[in-house]
């Protein structure tokens, strides 16, 4: 089923790709005929192609040919399957351009450090507004009006306060997160099961020691788990946040390919992104199952 997933829809993409009949709205000419603005490549609109057609044949000239063909920012799978590989053995159209591998790694670097900064203090108040009913009517009022405020909004201003590199992207990343983080583990915190808790006082444990030696164990599966969702948050964040300062990373290399129509290339790099995204939790989960090997979940 598992397998199913991802061939039912690159099932469907090879029929709109391969099948003429099913879309195919253009025209892809492989012989202008008389017609002198056309080239061998060219797309055209089925009306329009059939027009000229038309009109060649009615007044006695060669008219031109062409086969049905989607238009070119619909590349069939295997130009995009192509694309992988010559995506990181063509050098950038530009001198100043990023190669794909390059362009990859600066993209990991921008989610490690927005997410890591994130967690770093997300967690922790998250976990404390879960276990204390104080800190959590203190925080959670401005967190819950927070998390609703678009992140990309804050771009200009974190332009203004740390520059055209890195610091913006990495911050937008951080406020994409954070406040979510904050009440999606203050909510994992809650629904720790209360006879632990009942178990640990009859014991004598004191708040401290309920909160380090009971809380905290107790939600470490299902914490983990709302980090691996909440790091696929971070790579929704990502393009909107290269968007921001310097031309650098995964989204400039769309961005260039898409300028030059390669857009084999800008599939193949948004598939690179759905591969390392995907490739990560399941290393996550692995190691996961590894670490709480007592979770059924």
């Amino acid at each position: 089923m598992g397998v199913a997933s991802f061939v039912m829809p690159i099932l469907i993409w090879s029929l709109v790709s391969y099948v003429p009949w099913i879309w195919h709205p253009q025209v892809m000419v492989t012989d202008p005929g008389s017609v002198s603005y056309l080239d061998v490549g060219a797309h055209l609109p089925r009306a329009d192609f059939e027009t000229e057609v038309s009109d060649a044949r009615r007044e006695g000239r060669e008219p031109p040919r062409g086969v049905p063909a989607n238009p070119v920012y619909l590349p069939a799978p295997d130009q995009v399957l192509r694309a992988f590989h010559t995506s990181f053995t063509t050098p950038p159209p530009t001198k100043d351009g990023q190669w794909l591998h390059q362009s990859l790694w600066h993209s990991i670097q921008i989610i490690f450090w927005g997410f890591t900064i994130s967690s770093l203090f997300g967690v922790p108040l998250g976990i404390l507004c879960g276990a204390y009913a104080a800190i959590a009517r203190l925080n959670e009022p401005f967190v819950e009006f927070f998390r609703y405020l678009p992140a990309p909004a804050f771009g200009a201003l974190a332009v203004a306060i740390l520059g055209i590199y890195d610091g913006p992207k990495i911050a937008v990343i951080v406020i994409g997160t954070f406040f979510q983080q904050v009440l999606i583990i203050a909510n994992t915190t809650r629904k720790l099961d209360p006879a632990l808790l009942e178990a640990a006082l009859t014991l004598g444990a004191r708040s401290r020691q309920l909160l380090l030696r009971v809380v905290i164990p107790g939600i470490l599966p299902d914490l983990y788990r709302d980090q691996r969702i909440l790091l696929g948050w971070a790579w929704t964040y990502l393009i909107v946040a290269e968007l921001i300062g310097t031309t650098s990373g995964i989204t400039w290399f769309i961005t260039q390919q898409a300028r030059y129509q390669h857009f084999p290339n800008v599939y193949a790099a948004i598939a690179m992104i759905g591969v390392l995204g995907l490739g990560t939790d399941l290393i996550l989960a692995a190691f996961g199952r590894r670490l709480f090997p007592w979770n059924r979940s």
